[in-house]
């Protein structure tokens, strides 16, 4: 540690030993050699509350000071707002003895506070995505004043963006801004969720001809506790009595009690109807009413109430949330998490599992699975619990084999292409088709997308009034394009729904997707509201708060992709024999039962079970990428092919054919040793259009199904695996 601390500038130094640090820890010190001793790329991953930010910016602000950087020397880039407060108040209380700004950049920020970074630009800028890409198009001499001498870019919850359309963007923006300023900085990722080093390396350091060096951690293990609880319920039986006697709502309540805790869930739906009945639950028991909700389609105003008041280490709140918690956000030390159901992925669990035992407390995670008991006169799999099964899949991947999914770069990115094919145009006036492809086929997430596909998609927008070719043979922006350009909405590249904004008196409490007629209950934010009045011009519905619990809930859209790996667990895990230590007395009764109904059914032995005279199940525990490109490589030789899901999870398919077992499994066998080529693929317009993309619906069809293939479609992992 002497040496690395000696390195740091005295006034960190003091810092240090004002705050009484014992000492450094190890990513801290391996980090200050990597920053200060090297040219590279630093890519610093460890486990939640590790001091992974201040290894960042410990040497980084020493190398700003000692070589005196004029303008602006750190661009600090993060997915959420609250995260950009979260970390300015951190690194005010670091920098209040030298004379370093940080300027925060985004909506919420007064322009007061921009415009004295405007005449004055130096320190550090800390900004979203959007913000940049509204400052790189808007503002093209501000930022080449800005970023001209730029040395740091660093990209917080960098796991984020590699596996979502915002990184595309992301990368794009930052590659833009290097050309226009002729500069390259360093760049310095930061997440609590990575394994497949070498991807996100190749992430991080696109486009910038450095190297990537990914310092030690020496993570301490953490004392991890961790219980799966399991409830049938009662449809007919809870329809006559109060919701209040539900044993699984109770048990959460019980759990939750004069504790700090979030419960998340992977729907809104679901968050809401949680908190609902607890709170429920907590009036009729007269205790306090201390249950908040957080997610996407509450109102900035409330979560930041939400957010604040869990800061606060004296309130025992219960937090009901989505994915918006599941980020680097100060909410303090919790007690407890709670996961309503299994999380999405074993990222998604870790990312939940870290916001708890930040203290050298042990993190405490409690899984609550409640399901309506199913006749037996179904179809065998409906009786197997796969969502349950897969929560024990996660668990086992990331606590006995530490396997975090990898990164899985997008080849064919045409909606973000478009999206920055605009946006540079912006920027730049006009320019030849040539010279437009030229600049954009070489920043680095669209390397992979040849000059005839940028042709075609040039001529769609062409078409559409998107661009304009002017009499000299440049493309402008057109007629359409000006007005989708000059939409606030355009700087994001996540489709956000149109919605309704739900407004109580003056108070705006979040947003719905579709109104409900006058006098319909719903519930949102933990509450239960009553429509009064729409204005359908505005889009604003007005409500009355009511008492109870309403039986409306609302949905949003998405889709999700699960890795075979955790399908191989989840069979793993029915064909033994193993007692997880981890689950209830219940939920070994109910592991029990999954794995006598796949015993039963032959799925052990079996990867094709015959269901009717010509129709049969084949269960190749295949990941959603696999499974499709199966899916698509069977229809040649059969007369009809559909999924079978068990809500996100792919089970298998269903064949419908006139031939028998043995045919099929020769066809299978046949797939595993035969070249494959996605080309031939017939890709139906449905599945294309099930891929979020903001601008898809200017994407021709053949760019789409295309990506489609890339995104969705994994033949060598079917193969592999089959």
């Amino acid at each position: 540690m002497k040496k690395a601390y000696s390195m740091l500038a005295p006034f960190i130094q003091n810092y240090i030993y004002q705050n009484k640090w014992e000492k450094l820890r190890d990513i801290q010190i391996n980090a200050i050699h990597a920053i200060l001793e090297t040219d590279k790329n630093v890519l610093l991953s460890s486990q939640t509350a590790s001091g992974k930010t201040e290894a960042a910016f410990l040497p980084i602000l020493t190398d700003i000071i000692n070589n005196n950087v004029l303008g602006v020397g750190v661009l600090y880039i993060s997915p959420l707002k609250a995260l950009i407060n979260d970390q300015f108040k951190r690194l005010n209380d670091l920098l209040k003895e030298v004379d370093i700004p940080v300027t925060r950049w985004h909506g919420d920020v007064s322009y007061s506070k921009k415009l004295k970074l405007l005449k004055e630009p130096r320190g550090i800028v800390q900004i979203t995505p959007e913000s940049l890409e509204a400052f790189v198009m808007k503002r093209r001499t501000d930022c080449i004043r800005l970023f001209s001498n730029l040395k740091y870019i660093i990209i917080d919850e960098v796991h984020y963006f590699m596996n979502s359309v915002r990184g595309v963007q992301l990368l794009s923006i930052i590659e833009r801004i290097s050309r226009l300023t002729n500069n390259v900085p360093r760049r310095v990722g930061l997440s609590a969720t990575l394994s497949d080093y070498k991807g996100s390396c190749e992430w991080l350091v696109s486009g910038t001809n450095k190297g990537c060096i990914v310092p030690k951690t020496g993570d301490e293990k953490k004392v991890v506790r961790l219980l799966i609880e399991h409830f049938y319920s009662n449809v007919e039986k809870e329809k006559k009595e109060s919701q209040e006697l539900n044993p699984y709502f109770k048990y959460i309540y019980d759990i939750t009690y004069n504790k700090k805790c979030i419960v998340f869930s992977n729907a809104k739906k679901d968050v809401e109807a949680t908190i609902g009945y607890i709170k429920k639950i907590a009036d009729v028991l007269k205790t306090p009413d201390n249950y908040l909700v957080h997610h996407g389609n509450i109102s900035a105003s409330l979560r930041e109430f939400t957010e604040a008041k869990m800061k606060d280490t004296n309130n025992k709140i219960v937090t009901g949330a989505t994915v918006t918690l599941e980020l680097g956000i100060d909410i303090g030390e919790l007690e407890r998490i709670i996961q309503t159901g299994s999380p999405l992925s074993v990222t998604s669990f870790v990312q939940r599992l870290g916001r708890c035992g930040r203290t050298g407390k042990p993190s405490e995670m409690v899984f609550a699975f409640n399901e309506e008991k199913i006749k037996d006169d179904v179809e065998f799999y409906r009786l197997i619990n796969f969502e349950f099964l897969m929560s024990i899949a996660i668990i086992e991947l990331y606590i006995k084999e530490k396997w975090i999914e990898p990164i899985k770069l997008k080849n064919y990115p045409f909606g973000i292409l478009l999206h920055q094919t605009l946006s540079h145009l912006l920027t730049v006036g006009d320019i030849s088709p040539a010279a437009l492809a030229s600049f954009m086929l070489t920043i680095y997430p669209f390397k992979s997308i040849t000059s005839d596909d940028f042709k075609i998609l040039l001529n769609r927008m062409l078409e559409d009034k998107l661009i304009e070719q002017i009499d000299n043979g440049n493309l402008i922006i057109g007629l359409v394009g000006e007005a989708v350009v000059n939409n606030f909405e355009f700087f994001a590249v996540f489709d956000a729904d149109l919605v309704y904004s739900v407004k109580h008196d003056s108070q705006e409490i979040g947003s719905i997707s579709e109104p409900y007629p006058i006098g319909t209950a719903f519930a949102l934010a933990g509450n239960t509201w009553e429509v009064r009045e729409i204005n359908y011009q505005q889009r604003i519905i007005y409500v009355n708060k009511l008492k109870g619990l309403s039986n409306i809930s609302w949905t949003g859209k998405g889709n999700l992709s699960i890795h075979t790996k955790i399908l191989k667990k989840i069979n793993e895990i029915l064909n033994d024999e193993t007692e997880y230590s981890y689950l209830s007395n219940k939920a070994l009764k109910r592991l029990e039962e999954c794995r006598m109904v796949a015993s039963n059914s032959k799925m052990k032995e079996k990867r094709i079970i015959k269901l009717q005279s010509s129709t049969y199940a084949i269960f190749p525990w295949l990941g959603t990428s696999s499974l499709n490109a199966l899916k698509y490589s069977l229809f040649p030789y059969v007369d009809g092919v559909e999924y079978i899901y068990q809500s996100f999870i792919p089970l298998g398919l269903l064949i419908k054919t006139n031939k028998d077992i043995n045919y099929l499994e020769n066809i299978l066998d046949y797939l595993v040793k035969t070249v494959i080529d996605v080309n031939t693929f017939e890709i139906l317009d449905s599945d294309c259009y099930i891929m979020n993309g903001k601008f898809n619906k200017y994407i021709p069809v053949e760019l789409l199904k295309k990506q489609y293939c890339d995104e969705f479609i994994d033949v060598a992992d079917m193969q592999n695996n089959l």
